[in-house]
């Protein structure tokens, strides 16, 4: 395993995650306030779920977002 390509290909797909993800909650959130889904400034439980079938790994991160 080439350990700087290995690298290079993971910080590539982790930053494509966290600047799809971050759209997309963004995009929802808006769209819920707007429909009035959201009611009054309480934080919304989040989870990530990291799947790679080909090696066994799932890996849940779960964190509360505050919309104050």
């Amino acid at each position: 395993m080439n350990e700087d390509v290995f690298n290079m290909s993971l910080r590539k797909f982790l930053k494509q995650v966290g600047v799809t993800s971050q759209r997309a909650i963004e995009v929802a959130v808006r769209e819920a306030a707007a429909q009035g889904r959201i009611k009054g400034k309480g934080p919304l439980k989040a989870r990530m779920t990291l799947t790679i079938d080909s090696i066994g790994l799932r890996h849940e991160v779960e964190e509360e977002i505050e919309v104050g």
